[in-house]
């Protein structure tokens, strides 16, 4: 519930300062005082509407909402805060929040009436609420349920495959002459690791090949001194051992490269050539041999899935076939679950239309296309006519029926109303019967809203008066003589008669009682 709301200067309020209880909260006073202009600067606290306050800030408890994102959990106090300077500034428990990220958060907190929102009759939420009652009351429900849940689920994921390889088979050709082309690429090299930098080094060894043969022919007299050197260190009494080691050593390098150009001289130098520039524009393209294979051996197995293509779509059509049976099956037994659950609610919703001078409402299915609710689709009538061309006050006390019954099977949890004009241009009679309704609607949720009549005004648990004096607005919290004052001034105008005086007393008398 909201336990405080601050406003200040906005239009022509200073400041307004509220401390707030549960059950009906109700503002009255005379034309143009500013009492819409209050109710839409609360609403813009929640980001409903434009701000036109100055500062604002509104304080929340007991509404038992686990939001991990502003870490809130569920026992917290929720404070919103609103600064209007330049621009609009909105924070939630003091972290920076915009406009449209508080509007979805709010969501979860109030809930705005107004002629224009038919949310409440929407399908899917009555079919969700329905549920909820079918769980409250068999536990075969709840099983089948989840049944149907875990099987929608899997029928979409076949869906999806099937659709997937229907695209892939009107595509297949030319995936298969793709993989096929890509994989010939590279088989046509039939690249070898390593093979590229072996031929590199042949490379290397041909572009010098002639400065090295002339460098070795000129080392060669080395190998004529031998016998002298030998014959030197031996007079020096010296070990050879070392200068025959170094002397054997830099003869098998020279053998090793005359051994490599002879066979070097049986290779194709053009062909090495025309391989090098192959293997480098796999390494190009690829950024290795070993990438090159890989993407190859990848190709092939996609080529192979493509040719059991056929297979698998079979297999899926079989298991398309089998799951919708199965889901179908699920979905005709939820449905005769919610027909005898909407019948409970049904009967509630008429006992309270009695209350409003209505009668006769009537929760139709009708049989849909499958989805994640199933085949159900509920319309709404009232007297055997659509929502759609009842009267506004009708439609009004429709709705409130409808949310004091759901509020009666304790599945909902507690929130807070703000109800736009929900009694003006009614009879005495009719606002009587609001006041009833809503007064039972009250113990379920906080209620904010505006009163033309005494009826309604006289059940609310807290009464605020909003007047204008030389043209500033206020807000005042009335007490039990002001209340009759002000009722007795919303029944004879502003010369309250003796008669309109005991007549709102009695009003007050008879909702105590």
């Amino acid at each position: 519930m909201i336990n405080r709301i601050y406003l200040k200067d906005f239009l022509s309020f200073n400041e307004v300062d509220m401390e707030l209880n549960s059950g009906l909260v109700l503002f009255t006073g005379p034309s143009g005082a500013g009492k819409s202009v209050l109710m839409q600067s609360i609403l813009s606290l929640f980001a409903i509407g434009e701000s036109k306050a100055s500062l604002g800030e509104v304080s929340l408890n007991g509404l038992n909402i686990e939001n991990e994102a502003y870490d809130i959990s569920f026992d917290d106090d929720i404070v919103i805060k609103e600064i209007k300077k330049d621009k609009v500034r909105y924070f939630l428990n003091s972290q920076t929040i915009s406009k449209k990220n508080l509007n979805q958060f709010s969501k979860s907190l109030i809930k705005h009436l107004h002629l224009k929102d038919t949310s409440d009759f929407d399908s899917d939420k009555l079919l969700d609420f329905l549920d909820s009652l079918c769980i409250k009351e068999s536990s075969e429900f709840k099983i089948v349920k989840e049944n149907y849940d875990t099987t929608f689920k899997k029928l979409q994921e076949i869906k999806k495959e099937l659709s997937k390889i229907k695209e892939d088979e009107s595509k297949l050709e030319d995936l298969k002459e793709f993989a096929k082309f890509e994989i010939e690429k590279i088989k046509s090299v039939n690249p070898q690791v390593g093979e590229y930098e072996e031929l590199n080094d042949i490379k290397k060894k041909l572009s010098k090949k002639e400065k090295i043969q002339e460098a070795m022919e000129k080392a060669n007299p080395l190998f004529s001194y031998t016998t002298a050197a030998n014959s030197a260190l031996e007079l020096l009494d010296e070990d050879s051992a070392f200068f025959d080691d170094a002397i054997n050593e830099l003869n098998n390098i020279f053998e090793k490269f005359n051994d490599s150009l002879l066979e070097m001289e049986e290779l194709d130098i053009e062909n090495v050539l025309d391989r090098i520039e192959k293997l480098s524009a796999l390494q190009k393209r690829f950024g290795s041999i070993d990438e090159s294979l890989e993407y190859k051996k990848q190709k092939e197995e996609e080529l192979e899935s493509y040719e059991n293509i056929s297979f698998e779509k079979v297999i899926l059509e079989k298991n398309l076939t089998k799951t919708s049976k199965e889901i179908e099956s699920l979905a005709k037994e939820l449905s005769l679950y919610r027909k005898e659950a909407s019948k409970t609610l049904e009967e509630k919703i008429n006992y309270y239309l009695k209350y409003l001078y209505l009668s006769n409402a009537k929760i139709n299915f009708v049989e849909k296309e499958l989805d994640r609710n199933g085949i159900d689709e509920i319309v709404f009538e009232l007297n055997g006519v659509n929502l759609e061309t009842i009267s506004s006050g009708e439609f009004n006390r429709l709705r409130l029926a409808l949310l004091t019954s759901i509020s009666e099977f304790d599945i909902i949890e507690n929130g807070i109303l703000f109800l736009d004009e929900i009694d003006a241009n009614l009879s005495g009679k009719e606002s009587s019967a609001i006041a009833t309704v809503l007064n039972k609607l009250s113990k379920s949720y906080q209620i904010f809203a505006i009163s033309h009549q005494p009826q309604l005004t006289s059940t609310a648990q807290q009464h605020f008066l909003v007047d204008k004096k030389d043209g500033v607005s206020s807000v005042k919290k009335l007490d039990e003589t002001s209340r009759i004052d002000e009722i007795a001034r919303m029944i004879s105008g502003e010369n309250i008669t003796d008669d309109a005086y005991t007549f709102a007393k009695n009003l007050l008398n008879e909702r105590k009682s």
